[in-house]
């Protein structure tokens, strides 16, 4: 659980970050991390179009680079971007001002103020300076479906068992999670409109 869905303590180390957002209405985000490549983001949007959901993209900047197509198809169906950095780098290992310097980067091809550190990892200094010109958003359900550990039907016991109102849940539009995530994600979003659930972008 301690990786499914982030304890209080974990949250704490991330001061004004969005972790959820309820609501009267019974609503979750979906989010993709670590795209966009035309291998899996393509089939990722016909998917959501299918069921008509909006969803946010966490992007890493250097894949913006080398598929801006893929990136113009993403914005073009109407979902939210938001920063990943460029190299998908980790924040604890990183002096403040370099790693901030790799989300101006990112930030260049990226329009918008969200931004999501890969792994959930990232040093307080780089917390307070980011939180001045972003919205750091981070998660209340990771999937795992990245996970060569967990099987398909695992990743969506996941989504069953975690998901709340207002929850953010992340996904992979990478080749890493293709397996999981392709079989996992179509039955998550048909579950949660079982359940009567809104799924809205990241503003």
């Amino acid at each position: 659980m301690f990786i499914e869905q982030p304890p209080w303590f974990y949250r704490a180390l991330f001061p004004g970050a969005t972790w959820r957002i309820p609501s009267e209405e019974r609503c979750v985000y979906l989010t993709f991390d670590d795209g966009p490549i035309p291998e899996v983001t393509p089939w990722v949007l016909d998917t959501l179009d299918t069921y008509g959901v909006k969803a946010t993209f966490f992007m890493v900047g250097d894949n913006v680079r080398k598929h801006p197509d893929v990136f113009r198809l993403v914005v073009e169906r109407g979902h939210a971007v938001g920063n990943h950095t460029f190299n998908h780098i980790q924040g604890i290992r990183y002096r403040t001002r370099n790693y901030v310097a790799n989300v101006d980067k990112a930030g260049l091809l990226i329009p918008g103020s969200l931004f999501r550190p890969p792994h959930g990892h990232m040093r307080l200094a780089q917390v307070f300076r980011l939180r001045k010109s972003h919205r750091i958003v981070m998660w209340d359900v990771v999937t795992r479906d990245y996970s060569p550990h967990l099987s398909p039907q695992q990743v969506l016991e996941n989504v069953k068992r975690y998901t709340r109102n207002g929850s953010i849940l992340v996904f992979h539009d990478s080749l890493k999670a293709e397996r999981n995530m392709r079989w996992a994600m179509p039955r998550a979003i048909e579950w949660l409109l079982e359940q009567g659930y809104q799924f809205k972008r990241i503003e």
